[in-house]
């Protein structure tokens, strides 16, 4: 105010330039009227009026905000209710206000506003606030010391928080309990342990907050150990586990994977409260016991206690678990009565349990009823599309997430990927890579990574799996099982096992899906040496009674031809399972072991173990390969009436190829005519291989056409259909079915032979000039063939796929790959050795009689697994008594 200013004048002239929203009626000299409302001050100011009439009177006038420098406690008080209201954004613009007009703030607002810079992640503004209590002179209170630690953790600054820590001059238990409580919320379990310990070496007693928070970390990085140590602490310094020191436990043990332990302090605690029986049934659910999860949320319920969301949320998860789809929409309707159906992670989670129970009609209408559909409940209608074996509507909801402008996360990609993989959808999975690489989704995690090494390793893209495995900086055993089962998949079976002893040298403990993957690839190879070796490593790492690995094993054994240590990982199976006696049977199949398939059907029907479709294939096949023709037609005719399984294009084509095998011609191609599916490529291909074996030209012509018209992309019906021309000496319509192959681009994969010496597998095609020691072996078979004839072999001419003399004829017939192979292992193991050998196309008829003269010749076992089953040859004689 200017010296001689009147003060009516001085007050008029303030407030008028500052405002303009008083009252029309007030005039210049009606000062005594002024009043100023707001429906947000709270500031009263007293001032005394002097009006022309000499009156004094007190007069209200409330004002806005910055009218007149309101209080540091009133600022505080604002600030406060902002944040208890959850409106931080407007906390801090009046925090910027107050800078603005340089009014003074007292500890109380900066701990307010700290909060809100907490909650809403501002990491820029919350330095700007630091470097205003640094000027104000706070720097030394523990309590803003505390909120600042707290800021920064919350906004992702570990080292600013550590260096507020470290500056503080007098540090106690809150203080360090804050950076404890944030670095276990950043994911940093182990340093809040150090921290901890350091704290301690420092003369720093903890509180329960601080316990609270070290259990956390011991949580978050499975350390057991440490977590008992703490427990055993906390019973030392005098503390009686209350309500949320004992969920601590609790939460502690369960996520250790120690539940007896969880248990008995849930036990222990006197009074409990929902977030104990939340820590305990979440425990039991983390564990794989959601069926005593779901008894003790009965038991919540008979105790009157109320379930709270997160309650719901883990008993949803545990029926999710068990499939079991009554009682949850038991609980569904619990929810409907508490009021709780909008609850998002409620909705997301019955979504989720719907689709694992089987229900997507169900999942679909939860989804479809939620008020509020966020990215957590689209993800989870994703993932239960693909759960449910949906993948194509999968992909469209996630195209309709993007219609609706709606930003994926990780979960999302995941189950995307999943899809792709599923439907092998190369160029989509290749899309959404591309949305999720120019969106704000981070692709940094495991769980991402993996699922796009899966997705492209199953699309076929194992070179794109392999750029995505690389690049990891670090790999967990998901990511290197991933690669391993591509590389499987891929039919790249060296690599696999390359990057399996790569993954050992790197001290990745594997897992069930490692082995899985590994055994694969030596079936794929036939190495049963290298096989026998992964068995060593399951049983070390005490999986050999996983169900999944017991298959694989079954499979790796029988496929590399030692059905004898099939039969015996099978015996030391805990329980048959169906999947388990289905890989027994199938093994029993390829051996020719027609009887012991019977035998292991009437023990699975006198255990009850359910049988299903692809136990009847098995059969079926077996009864193939054995020449069992009565039992597979009694079987066929069974299927449906005594095992309730609907009979499938495979049991047929089982059953044609039984028929062909049987030289029953005619009665298969009757079989075709009258199935009551529409017969496939496969069918015809069966009729197609017993013509090629019996030389019917007519009818194999007629199925020939059949194979090509239904898939003209495969090799396989040209081969069969040309061979059958050539061994009738019809070279010229040979030479046409050939040229009709190469102009459809339908190309035939080169007959290739394997042997495993020493640990090291050698390759041979036809005629093969490349071995290094192939000299040795053409003289091998020269010295061979002189012995087979004396023998009384006679070489089958009708197996010359050629126009060529005779003497040319017999040459190629002997330079086969499968006697180059059986010559070579002859020259490189010791005398008397068994031989295995394996052909990725199905075994000639002359070698097959040529092998049985060998192995009576030279002494030895040898067996030989071509593209159909197995052969045993011993003293001249083949397990398959010649029919295969």
């Amino acid at each position: 105010m200017e010296p001689g200013q009147d003060v009516r004048q001085f007050l008029w002239q303030f407030l008028s330039n500052r405002y303009q929203c008083w009252d029309r009626r007030l005039g210049k000299n009606n000062v005594n009227d002024l009043r100023f409302k707001h429906k947000r001050t709270q500031e009263v100011l007293w001032i005394n009026n002097y009006c022309t009439r000499g009156r004094a009177k007190a007069k209200q006038v409330v004002l806005l905000p910055g009218t007149l420098a309101p209080s540091a406690f009133s600022w505080s008080k604002k600030i406060s209710r902002y944040v208890k209201n959850g409106r931080y954004v407007q906390a801090l613009e009046l925090y910027r206000q107050i800078k603005r007009e340089g009014a003074s703030i007292d500890k109380l607002t900066f701990i307010q506003v700290l909060k809100a810079c907490s909650i809403l992640s501002a990491l820029d503004e919350g330095k700007h606030v630091h470097s205003h209590i640094i000027q104000n002179g706070y720097t030394s209170d523990r309590f803003v010391g505390s909120c600042l630690i707290t800021m920064y953790t919350k906004c992702g600054s570990i080292d600013d928080a550590f260096r507020v820590l470290m500056n503080m001059p007098t540090r106690d238990v809150v203080a360090w309990s804050a950076m404890i409580m944030g670095l276990v919320k950043c994911g940093l379990g182990e340093k809040a342990l150090e921290l901890f310990n350091k704290m301690k070496l420092e003369g720093i007693e903890p509180n329960s907050v601080t316990f609270v928070s070290v259990l956390n970390a011991c949580a978050s990085v499975v350390n057991l150990r440490e977590g008992r140590c703490i427990h055993a602490e906390l019973t030392q310094c005098g503390y009686i586990p209350d309500v949320y020191l004992g969920s601590s436990l609790v939460d502690m043990y369960s996520k250790c994977h120690s539940i007896e332990d969880a248990c008995q302090v849930f036990n222990n605690i006197r009074t409990k409260n929902v977030c104990a029986w939340n820590s305990m049934i979440g425990g039991y659910v983390k564990c794989e016991h959601a069926a005593k999860a779901l008894d003790l949320f009965l038991q919540m319920q008979r105790d009157h206690q109320e379930p709270s969301s997160i309650t719901f949320v883990a008993a949803i998860n545990a029926c999710a678990s068990l499939g079991v789809l009554e009682d949850g929409r038991h609980i569904h309707k619990l929810v409907l009565q508490s009021r709780l159906e909008s609850n998002i992670f409620i909705g997301s989670s019955l979504v989720d349990m719907y689709a694992k129970c089987g229900s997507i009609s169900d999942a679909c209408r939860v989804f479809n009823n939620m008020p509020q559909q966020h990215i957590i409940s689209w993800s989870s209608m994703i993932a239960g599309y693909v759960k449910c074996g949906q993948a194509e509507k999968a992909l469209k909801l996630f195209q309709q997430m993007y219609c609706e402008q709606l930003e994926p996360n990780n979960i999302t990609f995941v189950s995307v990927f999943n899809a792709c993989a599923s439907l092998e959808a190369l160029e989509e999975g290749r899309h959404a890579h591309a949305q999720m690489t120019i969106g704000r989704c981070c692709a940094e995690t495991f769980v991402v990574r993996n699922s796009l090494i899966d997705m492209y390793a199953k699309c076929g893209s194992i070179e794109d799996a392999c750029r995505i495995f690389n690049m990891m900086t670090k790999r967990d055993v998901v990511s290197w099982s991933a690669m391993i089962v591509g590389y499987a998949r891929d039919n790249r079976a060296q690599k696999s096992l390359d990057l399996f002893r790569q993954m050992q040298r790197e001290q990745v403990e594997p897992d069930s899906f490692t082995f899985v993957g590994v055994l694969s690839a030596c079936s794929s190879l036939g190495a049963l040496e290298e096989g026998k070796l992964v068995h060593t490593h399951v049983i070390g790492c005490r999986l050999e009674k996983d169900k999944f690995v017991g298959c694989a094993l079954i499979d790796m054994f029988a496929k590399c031809g030692s059905i004898y240590d099939a039969r015996k990982v099978f015996s030391n199976m805990p329980t048959r399972t169906v999947m388990l006696c289905n890989a027994m049977i199938v093994g029993y199949a390829v051996h020719g072991c027609g009887k012991d398939v019977l035998k292991l059907l009437e023990e699975m029907c006198l255990e009850d173990v359910a049988l299903d479709h692809t136990t009847f294939v098995g059969v079926l096949s077996a009864c193939g390969h054995a020449g069992l023709l009565d039992e597979g037609q009694y079987y066929l005719e069974a299927i449906s009436p005594l095992y309730g399984i609907l009979a499938t294009v495979e049991h047929y084509s089982c059953m044609v190829d039984l028929l062909g095998r049987s030289g029953c011609l005619t009665d298969a191609h009757q079989m075709i005519k009258s199935m009551p599916c529409l017969p496939t490529g496969s069918v015809w291909m069966a009729l197609l291989g017993a013509c090629r074996l019996h030389g019917n030209l007519k009818l194999g012509e007629a199925a020939a056409e059949r194979v090509i018209e239904v898939d003209p992309g495969n090799a396989s019906g040209y081969v069969l259909l040309s061979n059958i021309y050539a061994a009738a000496g019809k070279w010229d319509l040979k030479a046409r079915v050939q040229q009709m192959r190469i102009q459809r681009q339908a190309y035939k994969p080169p007959g290739k032979t394997w042997i495993e010496v020493n640990k090291v597998v050698h390759s041979f095609v036809a005629n093969d000039q490349e071995h290094p020691q192939i000299n040795e072996i053409w003289a091998e078979l020269k010295r061979l063939s002189v012995l087979m004839k004396q023998a009384g072999y006679t070489p089958d001419m009708r197996f010359v796929l050629h126009d060529v003399d005779d003497d040319e004829g017999e040459f190629s017939l002997w330079h086969h790959s499968e006697k180059l192979a059986i010559a070579f292992g002859i020259i490189s193991t010791p005398t008397g050795a068994p031989l295995r050998i394996w052909k990725n196309l199905r075994v000639c008829g002359d070698c097959h009689t040529a092998i049985k003269f060998i192995s009576e010749i030279v002494g030895r076992s040898m067996v030989v697994r071509d593209a159909n089953r197995f052969h045993h040859f011993s003293d001249g004689i083949c397990s398959c008594r010649d029919y295969w």
